[in-house]
């Protein structure tokens, strides 16, 4: 029921009183994450430490769209809400992890999401897709750069199904290609890519394919979905489970987006309850 760590004891992630499992669904945060290709480095800085001052403090400089995060409308539409103003139900609830294997730049299209979760999706639910693309991630080209992605078809079918948050394992809401990486608004970072993708597409070129910047952000904003990015740790653990997740925002003024730590809780018995705040 409890582990030792550094001499004092905790209750553990899958072995506690409440009898729920809690799983990490985060990739680590940090110096030298893995990072979105025009992103500066996280920076940690210790202000103070044991031997100087008898406490540890430290000092983060970072953007908030590294590791695990949760983007906010205005990360991408102007005048839409800052990460503050976003109320904290959408940051709880119940839903699903949906297994949809993808290779390099195949679309998630919505026949994709209609068939693995189509019957089991219900309205306000957390949606998480599983590519299996957690496993790549890393500072590489291939997690950033070549991964699979959502498309429009995709937005709209998160928006008709009625969804609260999406959250995927691949780098961004919208597929690579369709975003500054590829031909889109301040791109393409990587115009070495657009020979290599005519080549994978059998000869088509990548502007005619991806005409639109972020689609996908958009109808899910525009709607009130946000979405959670680059998905990890023990998603494997919790795919094709029903779970509750919670994810844990920063409250800061004017943000964009914000750092989670995302966690499936899973109640294998049944017992857990949730108060309902009466008077004691």
């Amino acid at each position: 029921m409890a582990k030792r760590i550094r001499g004092v004891m905790f209750e553990e992630n899958l072995k506690n009183s409440m009898g729920l499992e809690f799983y990490n669904l985060s990739h680590r945060f940090g110096y030298q994450s893995p990072n979105w290709p025009y992103f500066e480095d996280v920076k940690i800085e210790r202000i103070h430490y044991m031997a100087k001052s008898g406490v540890l403090s430290q000092r983060i400089t970072t953007s908030m769209h590294n590791t695990t995060h949760i983007d906010a409308p205005a990360h991408v539409i102007q005048g839409t809400p800052f990460i503050d103003e976003v109320p904290l139900p959408h940051f709880f609830g119940s839903g699903i992890v949906v297994s949809i294997p993808k290779n390099k730049w195949e679309p998630i299209t919505g026949d994709d999401l209609e068939k693995a979760c189509g019957k089991i999706v219900r309205p306000r639910d957390v949606v998480i897709v599983n590519t299996g693309w957690h496993k790549f991630y890393e500072d590489s080209e291939d997690y950033f750069c070549r991964a699979p992605g959502f498309v429009p078809s995709a937005g709209e079918w998160f928006v008709k199904k009625k969804v609260k948050v999406i959250g995927h394992d691949t780098q961004a809401n919208d597929h690579p290609l369709a975003t500054a990486i590829g031909p889109q608004r301040n791109g393409p970072l990587h115009p070495h890519l657009a020979e290599e993708y005519k080549e994978w597409s059998g000869g088509r070129d990548w502007k005619d394919d991806f005409p639109e910047w972020e689609p996908v952000h958009r109808i899910l904003f525009k709607n009130g979905i946000m979405g959670i990015e680059n998905v990890g740790g023990d998603i494997d653990k919790v795919t094709g489970k029903r779970c509750t997740f919670a994810y844990f925002p920063w409250n800061w003024d004017r943000g964009d987006g914000c750092i989670v730590r995302l966690v499936a809780i899973v109640d294998p018995k049944q017992k857990f309850r949730i108060e309902r705040g009466e008077k004691f």
